[in-house]
């Protein structure tokens, strides 16, 4: 979706009250994007993505933003909390785990894509198997051994030949199920199917990361256990559904288009960033923060990550990075990590008129999602311009009296304001 910087920064408007600042630097990095794609190959293989690192208070929007940004982009997004990783050499994830989950995100969007495309045939043939199903033609294979195919399978004996009377009942049976399926009968009726048994268990190597097992190694050599379940038909018709679109697609062409998009176009929020920030102790539990800043650096430098479907370039994915930095500063970072930040936005403390159009323009606002929910046991809710007021002042004076928790505080005042009419709603409020 190629929208301009002011189109952006709209869409953001819409569930982030404030942080002028941190949008517009949101909104021109993300256009670049679209801008460099559109350069001769020479050209764009010059311009490397501009990272950003966002400091303020907890509750301020950081976090909303990277949401709206994965709903608003069409482009490969992953959030991480840099608290999540250690260094290499201690018990956890490795910071290559990040580029490998982008990968898996972007193959979902491709392959989603390519389902999109294939669904009416998809479902029509669907429709055909589960009529086969229904008509018994279609039981249960035997467990194939999984060595078969280097012994080769014994031959069958060909099923005797149908007479023109067996194929014309065959007929007549199917449309009268195809009729009753179509009508909706058969929704509830259980029938057995054969889908893939993905119960098996991950044997882990050492040298290998820990998302990478023999499972995944073995997966394209082995044949496939399959295993029979038991399902409703309605049920039955997505799990064919899926079967049917699986064939269709090119999963070799997905995998392809999914690596290229994820290296040209993918993004990576690295929440909670302040938290590895600071030099570490040599003991305890921030014995790795460093170690995970440099370990960080050469993805976000540019290198090549190995991953089950093949090798990923960091080269020209887009870095956002957020945290409080209420202990740290920006500064406390690795030199190297902070230079391949160049633009730092400050996000502002919130203020009782920004609460007030929290609570009143936002999208999602909680009023709006409270108002929603008691409606649902006949309560008809309404907040008064006086009431957002109060709301917001208490919010703030809440803040700056106690531990600045940013919007989150209206939250609890809400929750903790509704309690008596939550909990009685449905019963004095039939």
């Amino acid at each position: 979706m190629a929208l301009t910087p002011k189109e952006i920064v709209d869409e953001l408007n819409k569930y982030v009250i404030g942080q002028d600042d941190a949008k517009r630097a949101v909104a021109i990095a993300l256009r670049n994007r679209y801008r460099r794609n559109c350069l001769p190959e020479e050209l764009r293989a010059e311009i490397t993505p501009k990272n950003i690192i966002m400091s303020g208070p907890t509750g301020c929007g950081k976090t909303e933003i990277a949401r709206r940004i994965s709903k608003l982009m069409h482009a490969p997004f992953v959030k991480v909390e840099a608290t999540k990783f250690t260094e290499v050499g201690y018990v956890g994830r490795d910071v290559e785990s990040i580029i490998r989950d982008l990968v898996e995100a972007s193959i979902h969007m491709v392959k989603q894509e390519r389902y999109d495309a294939v669904t009416e045939k998809a479902k029509a043939n669907a429709e055909e198997r589960l009529i086969d199903v229904l008509m018994g033609e279609t039981k249960g294979k035997p467990a194939e051994n999984p060595l078969a195919f280097l012994f080769g399978k014994p031959q069958l004996n060909a099923a005797p030949e149908e007479t023109p009377e067996e194929k014309q009942k065959k007929l007549s049976k199917r449309e009268q199920i195809a009729y009753a399926l179509k009508g909706g009968a058969l929704e509830n009726k259980t029938v057995e199917i054969e889908v893939e048994d993905n119960s098996s268990v991950g044997i882990e190597i050492a040298g290998v990361s820990a998302d990478m097992n023999m499972g995944d190694m073995l997966s394209g050599i082995m044949p496939k256990k399959t295993k029979i379940r038991k399902v409703p038909v309605s049920e039955a018709r997505k799990i064919l559904i899926e079967q049917e679109s699986d064939k269709l697609i090119d999963m070799d062409e997905v995998i392809s288009t999914a690596i290229t998009r994820a290296e040209q176009d993918g993004i990576v929020f690295l929440d909670e960033i302040d938290k590895i920030a600071g030099k570490s102790m040599g003991s305890g539990p921030d014995v790795s923060r460093e170690g995970v800043q440099r370990d960080i650096l050469p993805i976000v430098e540019g290198s090549t990550v190995n991953t089950k479907y093949g090798p990923v370039k960091t080269d020209y994915m887009l870095f956002i990075a957020a945290g409080a930095f209420h202990v740290s500063k920006i500064s406390d970072l690795i030199p190297e990590l902070q230079g391949r930040f160049p633009i730092h936005v400050e996000l502002k403390p919130l203020t009782k008129e920004d609460f007030v159009k929290i609570l009143s323009q936002t999208q999602n606002a909680i009023t709006k999602q409270y108002t929603a929910l008691l409606s649902m046991d006949g309560v008809q809710l309404k907040f008064t311009q006086d009431a957002l007021l109060e709301i917001a002042a208490y919010a703030e004076n809440a803040n700056e009296t106690t531990e600045n928790i940013g919007a989150r505080r209206l939250h609890t005042i809400v929750e903790n304001m509704l309690e008596d009419i939550s909990f009685n709603a449905g019963d004095i409020y039939p």
